[in-house]
Order: structure tokens, then C-alpha cells, then sequence
């Protein structure tokens, strides 16, 4: 007997019979169930036009994401809210009547997407303020009109609490076939392990946001994916005064929350990451798995000189980051393997903790250079530092012989041309987001810019900088 499988969009159930196992959340609400207010704009996670609303019962968190990054078959089973169920009784919310009211829109393409986003703004926090309110705008792209109506909208609604959407009990499913593809969703470890033991050729798939944008992904003869998403053990968070510990499908607006007051120094930096949009479904692990040279962790995590779980299914293995990742994409783990947890000490009371990240636009782009730098400064001496960079190599890499140089030194040498220090580590390319030249020149002059810190004693310990390709 064949297994039926069901979607819930605005409390209507939707049957998934033979899909194609690449298409999108976004073109299915669009083709199948022919609802047109969920707009493609970019079909790559920037423009918000595709945005909806997803209830998961898991963690019984409504949240905003995008629609164009996640595939069938990691939601069966869930709860999707589009713009054309954002009404109740046929009424507005106080966002879509504070629109009208200040005529926020012009074509109207985009708004959809700023009204999904600021539903969900309004159903998940109190006292929301000027800064939560350009976070939440990030993701949302207007081409047409100036933004003033736009905020002024959200700082209207802002006082009206609207209350999360009812949301349709439903059962995980462990194991489905949508169109040529089986996707599996183990609960638990034990589940998990089981599944790897049963395949010879898989993927695994956390959030997608990176490996959703290569389609198809997976070849015809790679027809499993494994979701790790709902693996219970990979969303813990386990916070101590000195220690973070983090399963690997945590979500980057999760690890957001825990920094705002374990570790305030890289809020600012995970904000830039990406819009809530994209934060709320990108993990940290999959981040991490990448390998990307210019991920915007890595050089955090480095100079936390973080520690990893690997696990095969058969055995656990635990090694530093800086051993994880082996060339440009590339890293220790093989076609079995995934990351369980990332772990790290918090930076002692007489360390300052910096982050930069340099690129050609403020939000939502990718870094040309990002640096990491953890110091302890005695008596205007360097008595420890240690420095991660990405954008510089062909993978995120501790600045060794530049660290041990500037041991024991005055604060002061960081003023001097450090250039061909800096070089015996670095080898950056040249390529659209800027040349090799301009990646030194901006390392180099960050060495300056911390100088100012120090000797200021500044309380600023996270800047993020627009620099020019």
C-alpha cells in the first residue's frame, strides 16, 4: 500500500504524490497549489520575494524563511503560512493595515515578503526596537521605493502583539519518497546511525541554504538524502559559565540568541551572516561543512580554537578545527561521516575578543576578507594573540608565524608595516569581490584599527566594515 504524505499551507492539507525530488518549496506553492503571492525575485536567498511562514513542531518555534532554499521533501508533515494566510476572518494584521495606511508599497512585488517577515517579527518578540527592525528588513529588497513607509509601517504595528498561528498536529515521518528521491528524517542518533549503516551512497542535508542553490544537487544515481534537522542531539545547546557547546544543526540565529549574552562580540557579525530569513534556517554545522573559505565562522571558531565531533556512525573522533578543513571545499570528513558538535571555551575576563568582516555590501553578502583576533594585552605588552582569517587562502587558516611575531611585543608594532609579516601567511587570489593586493592592504590596515582599540581601551570589540573590491 503506498504511503500518503502531506504539506499544510494556511491550514489546508495538500497530498505530495510524484513530485520531482529537486523542486523548491517556492515553485510548488506557485505551480501546484497556485498561490502567486509568494514571489521569485533572485531564487538564491537575497531578495525575500519568496518568504513565508514555517511552524515547526519540534521546537513549536514560527519562523520566517525562505522558500526558495528548501526542497519537499525536508517539510512533509510541516506547517507553511503564505502571505494568503496571513488573515483571519477576513481582517488584516496590524502589518498589512499599517502598509495600506502609509502606502509601503509602489508595484507591490516585494510586499509580501516585508509583510511575511514582519508578521513573524511581531509574533516572536516584545520591545522591538529601531535595530531589530532593519534586522528583520534585511532579507526584504525593494526595488521601487524609498524604505522610510516601510519602517514606518513596522514601528506603527510594532504595539500590536499578533499571536502565532494555529498550527495542525501532525507525525513525523522517518522515511519518504518524493518523485526519484528518498529522503529519510531520523529522530535521534540511534535513528540516524541505523540509516547509515542500511545506505551505500547519500547525502546528508541540514539546513540547505548553501547546497539548495546547486541544482540538482544530487545525481541520478544519489537518490537518498538524509536530513539531519530533526536529530534531537544535534540541536542541543548546552551554555556553562565558561563553555558553549553546540549540536551541529543548531541554527545561526539559535547561536545568535546564545552570543547576545555569552559572547555580545560576535552578534553583530552573526546579524551580517544573513537576514533572519536565512538565519533561522542555515546551520551552523552545514556552514562549517562547506569549507568555504570565506564562511563567516571558521575565523571565529578557530581563534576559539574550537573542538569538533565527528562521528561514522561506528565510532566518534574529536579534533580541533583547525585540523577540519584540508583545501579549497574540502575537509577530513568521508561520505559517512558528519559533525556532531562544535565546543569551545569562552575567552577569559583579561582577553578582548575581535572580529572584522570586509565586504562589498553591509547586509547580505558574501566576505571578501573576515578576521578573528583574541588578545591579551599586559602593560602595553602582547602577551598572547591569536589571529584567524578567511578570504586570504584556500581555506580559513590561523595566522601562526604572524602571532608569534607579535608575542611579548608593545602595542605599538602593530602600527608598523606588518605587510610582509602578514605575507608568510596569507596568499590571497584575485577574483571579482577584490584583488590580491587590496586582501593584504586590508588585513595590513586592520592591524591599525586595532592598535586604536587597544590603546583607547575601546568597549567596541566587534566592527564590521564595507571595504571596496
Amino acid at each position: 500500500m503506498k504511503e500518503n504524505h502531506y504539506i499544510y499551507v494556511n491550514k489546508e492539507q495538500y497530498q505530495i504524490t510524484s513530485l520531482d525530488y529537486d523542486k523548491s518549496l517556492l515553485d510548488w506553492i506557485r505551480t501546484n497549489i497556485n498561490l502567486k503571492g509568494t514571489k521569485e525575485g533572485c531564487n538564491e536567498g537575497d531578495c525575500g520575494a519568496c518568504s513565508v511562514i514555517i511552524t515547526d513542531q519540534r521546537d513549536k518555534k514560527t519562523k520566517a524563511i525562505n522558500s526558495c532554499l528548501v526542497r519537499l521533501g525536508q517539510i512533509i508533515n510541516h506547517n507553511i503560512f503564505t502571505i494568503e494566510g496571513l488573515s483571519k476572518d477576513n481582517s488584516l494584521n496590524s502589518i498589512q493595515e499599517s502598509f495600506i495606511k502609509n502606502h509601503a508599497s509602489q508595484c507591490g512585488f516585494c510586499t509580501p515578503g516585508f509583510i511575511i517577515s514582519g508578521t513573524a517579527l511581531l509574533m516572536n518578540k516584545n520591545d522591538i526596537t529601531e535595530e531589530d527592525i532593519h534586522d528583520c528588513l534585511s532579507g526584504n529588497l525593494c526595488r521601487c521605493t524609498g524604505y522610510s513607509p516601510i519602517i514606518k509601517s513596522f514601528h506603527e504595528a510594532k504595539s500590536k502583539k499578533i499571536k502565532p498561528f494555529f498550527s495542525i498536529k501532525t507525525q513525523y515521518v522517518n522515511e519518504i519518497k518524493v518523485g526519484n528521491t528518498k529522503y529519510y528524517h531520523p529522530q535521534n542518533l540511534n535513528e540516524l546511525k541505523k540509516i547509515i549503516h542500511k545506505l551505500r551512497e547519500f547525502k546528508f542535508l541540514s539546513g540547505g541554504t548553501d547546497l539548495n542553490l546547486i541544482r540538482p544537487f544530487i545525481k541520478e544515481n544519489e537518490e537518498n538524502i538524509i536530513s539531519l534537522k530533526n536529530v534531537s542531539e544535534l540541536n542541543k545547546i548546552e551554555v556553562s559559565k565558561s563553555k558553549i557547546k553546540l549540536g551541529s544543526c543548531v541554527s545561526i540565529e539559535d547561536l545568535l540568541n546564545v552570543a547576545k549574552s555569552k559572547l555580545p562580540q560576535i552578534v553583530d557579525l552573526l546579524k551580517r551572516f544573513g537576514s533572519p530569513l536565512i538565519r533561522n534556517q542555515a546551520s551552523i554545522g552545514g556552514n562549517l561543512c562547506t569549507s568555504s573559505p570565506i564562511g563567516d565562522l571558521a575565523p571565529i571558531f578557530l581563534v576559539l580554537n574550537s573542538e569538533l565531533t565527528l562521528d561514522n556512525g561506528k565510532e566518534i573522533k574529536k579534533i580541533n578545527l583547525e585540523n577540519f578543513f584540508t583545501g579549497y571545499r574540502r575537509n577530513i570528513l568521508n561520505k559517512k561521516s558528519f559533525l556532531q558538535s562544535i565546543s569551545f571555551l569562552l575567552p577569559k575576563k583579561d582577553y578582548r575578543f575581535f572580529s572584522w568582516k570586509y565586504s562589498k555590501r553591509y547586509d547580505q553578502d558574501i566576505s571578501t576578507v573576515s578576521l578573528a583576533i583574541l588578545i591579551k594585552v599586559k602593560n602595553s605588552l602582547i602577551s598572547d594573540i591569536k589571529i584567524a582569517a578567511g578570504g586570504v587562502f584556500e581555506k580559513p587558516i590561523l595566522l601562526k608565524n604572524l602571532s608569534n611575531f607579535l608575542i611579548n611585543k608593545n602595542i605599538n608594532i602593530l602600527l608598523s608595516n606588518l605587510e610582509k609579516k602578514i605575507q608568510k601567511d596569507i596568499s590571497p587570489i584575485s577574483d571579482f569581490r577584490g584583488t590580491s593586493e587590496y586582501r593584504n592592504q586590508v588585513v595590513s590596515n586592520s592591524f591599525i584599527k586595532l592598535y586604536r582599540l587597544l590603546s583607547n581601551n575601546s568597549e567596541i570589540n566587534n566592527i564590521m566594515e564595507v571595504g571596496n573590491g
